[in-house]
């Protein structure tokens, strides 16, 4: 396995350097590649969304994505698949209602950028490159991301649901989505837009009570939306209050069989704990 790096590769490891900011990447270097997975992307959590903030979200995922495409169309033998990350944000804000790979993208920043993400892979399909665009949910691990945020409030018992609490929260546990990656690689006829995520979404106030059930532990202290919209602005709107009830239509029709199928499964794995 070969790694892509932005930095002088290190002699006798097997990395590839390349700088999208500079365009620089030499189709040389992945000769005999037989597959690409490019899940780089700044962190969309990390900060408000300033406009400096959101010009930098969209340059991370989509010059780096135009710029691996570009360059296998441009090989004679190019790697047969392209594995490249997505987010359900693509869909927006769509409430209770089911959306699947086949369902219109949302409105606002996420789904816009999810659509030109996409895109951006479109010159290595034509070079007749498999590309599958992995949709992919809030992905929960102990070691990062939103759970870890959560966990130290919950465990003092400072744990709540997050505006109304009816959001739709479209989860894949770590495990499973190491797995969806793999599952794509081997599946030969999976291509195209692929929903990385639980068949068992579940709403803020179900996760709110499932996890705080597991850490024992009251979820009586909620958020109320407009201290959320105050706080973090438009992101806080689309991470924390936007609904997405997703459906992994494609998983499902290719077999793909989760380790962890429900929240409970996933949320006791990774905080270590031994269902009773």
């Amino acid at each position: 396995m070969q790694r892509l790096v932005r930095r002088a590769p290190t002699p006798g490891k097997d990395e590839i350097y390349w700088n999208p900011r500079l365009g620089d990447l030499e189709a040389a270097d992945l000769a005999g590649v037989d597959a690409i997975v490019h899940l780089a992307g700044r962190n969309i959590a990390g900060w408000r969304w300033t406009p400096a903030v959101k010009r930098s979200i969209e340059y991370s995922r989509i010059a780096s994505t135009h710029l691996l495409s570009e360059t296998l169309a441009r090989m004679d033998e190019p790697p047969a698949t392209l594995i490249c990350a997505s987010a359900i944000g693509f869909y927006g804000d769509r409430g209770a209602e089911p959306v699947h790979e086949e369902s219109q993208a949302g409105a606002g920043f996420l789904a816009e950028l999810c659509e030109r993400w996409e895109a951006a892979t479109e010159a290595a399909r034509q070079a007749g490159v498999r590309v599958v665009n992995l949709r992919i949910g809030l992905v929960l691990t102990a070691s990062g991301g939103v759970l870890r945020r959560l966990l130290t409030p919950f465990r003092f018992g400072l744990g709540g649901v997050l505006g109304d609490g009816r959001q739709y929260m479209s989860w894949i546990s770590l495990d499973d989505l190491l797995g969806v990656i793999l599952h794509s690689l081997y599946t030969q006829d999976s291509s195209g837009p692929v929903n990385a995520v639980s068949a068992e979404p579940v709403t803020n106030r179900e996760f709110t009570k499932t996890l705080g059930r597991l850490l024992h532990r009251p979820t009586l202290l909620g958020v109320p939306a407009p201290v959320i919209r105050a706080v973090f602005g438009e992101m806080g709107q689309a991470l924390f209050l936007a609904s997405a009830r997703v459906e992994p239509r494609r998983l499902e029709a290719t077999g793909f069989r989760y380790l962890h199928a429900d929240l409970a499964s996933a949320l006791n794995w990774e905080l270590g704990i031994s269902p009773r």
